[in-house]
């Protein structure tokens, strides 16, 4: 640094002027050794880089055909979660709202949630879990996820995940839990999520978060309705990415890419759950980090819903109507109008479902999801706890209000921050 004056002859009205000097500490200069050794490992990494882009090119096909036979061999069954004694669907949303949490806190990947849904959803369709393992086993879920696809430092330890529980379960429940879930699924862990699809869905094109962020955000709403259980994930991933580009009106693929070969209903079955999702889904996608895509879909369907609402106005007319007289068959009297008809539409399930106090969430209030089945079940139960453990004696939960306030509350004590 110096500071230098200024002839007389250039004066001005500030006499001195600011300029950095490296005089005294000339800029490090490399040996030539080192720096060839530099230029030599730039230019390993651009041919590295190119042979990847074109290996990538040519065995796409293969790597997506992989892809699509693992999917289908990694499926749970929904109809076998049907027949669980214990396990309602009411209870999903409450589950994978702490499970999302939990995965926004320790920063994982998005792969980490939707591999855990899969786990979980696997263990449910070959074990009988119990009410008050149904937590334990979605943080198992959690954890053999987090081992599987992301870094070290980010997997959860035990300690923390018994303290998300506020100790409701032992060190020992977690190791065991985690073990039976192994050995429940064969040792099989590896699915190809719909990340995994989306990205190769827009491989070839260019880059566009709101879109990408859009299509996450409405395939994790798909992760709390029974419909898409046993959805594969390559149609979820085109469907969502999909509906996304119609959202934010941008141009749909051509036809002879994959990406454009979606169901058409399961996007009108993706469009029609996303006008209540789950306040901890809507507040995590509310973020500059996602591109704020919970918000624009709110503007988007409160643009559909005043558009729908709208009535055009009547023109005048100068002629008076005439008395009104019922059709009796006469040509030109009037429009015969066609009898109203009853909807048959199934009862949906609210994401996340407010605690319901009528009987349509209890058993037998929806026969299509009744669990009362008779007989008892094949499949060996999940482990359960030491008689030691004191809610081993928990009496059986007839509705949903008590589930969540012995068992779901606790989770409510553990705060994210977004």
């Amino acid at each position: 640094m110096a500071y230098q004056k200024r002839p007389a002859s250039s004066y001005q009205p500030c006499d001195t002027f600011f300029v950095e000097s490296y005089d005294d500490f000339p800029a490090p200069r490399l040996e030539p050794k080192e720096h060839a050794r530099l230029i030599a490992r730039e230019r390993q990494y651009a041919i590295a880089d190119e042979l990847s882009k074109i290996t990538s090119e040519e065995f796409r096909d293969d790597i997506l055909a992989h892809m699509l036979d693992m999917d289908t061999a990694t499926l749970p069954d929904v109809e076998s979660i049907d027949i669980q004694t214990e396990i309602q669907w009411f209870m999903r949303p409450y589950l994978l709202d702490f499970l999302i949490e939990a995965h926004t806190a320790f920063q994982l990947l998005s792969s980490t949630l939707f591999l855990t849904i899969n786990l979980l959803d696997r263990y449910c369709s070959k074990r009988v879990v119990y009410k008050r393992h149904y937590q334990l086993v979605g943080c198992a879920a959690l954890l053999i996820a987090a081992k599987y696809g992301d870094k070290k430092d980010r997997v959860p330890t035990i300690k923390e995940l018994k303290s998300m529980c506020c100790s409701l379960y032992d060190d020992d429940m977690f190791i065991q839990m985690e073990w039976h879930v192994l050995q429940t699924l064969g040792w099989t862990i590896g699915h190809p999520t719909v990340d995994n699809f989306l990205q190769m869905a827009v491989m070839d094109c260019p880059y566009d978060a709101e879109v990408e962020h859009l299509s996450l955000y409405i395939a994790e709403i798909s992760l709390f309705h029974r419909e898409f259980v046993s959805k594969p994930s390559s149609d979820l991933a085109r469907a969502s990415l999909a509906l996304a580009r119609c959202i934010l009106n941008r141009t749909q693929p051509r036809h002879t890419e994959w990406a454009s070969q979606y169901d058409s209903m399961t996007l009108v079955g993706l469009s029609q759950q996303l006008h209540q999702p789950s306040q901890v889904l809507s507040r995590k996608y509310s973020s500059a980090h996602y591109s704020r895509v919970s918000k624009i879909l709110e503007q988007f369907l409160a643009r559909q819903a005043s558009v729908a609402s709208y009535t055009p106005p009547s023109p005048p007319s100068d002629v008076v109507p005439a008395e009104s007289k019922p059709y009796e068959g006469e040509i030109g009297l009037a429009t015969p109008q066609k009898a109203p008809q009853s909807s048959t539409m199934a009862h949906g399930y609210i994401t996340p479902p407010i605690t319901p106090e009528n009987e349509v969430f209890a058993n037998g209030g929806n026969p299509t999801f009744a669990k009362g089945v008779a007989g008892t079940s094949a499949c060996s139960p999940s482990p359960t706890p030491s008689p030691s453990v004191p809610y081993t004696g928990a009496p059986s939960y007839a509705q949903e209000a008590t589930y969540q306030q012995q068992y779901l509350q606790p989770q409510m004590s553990f705060s994210t921050g977004y």
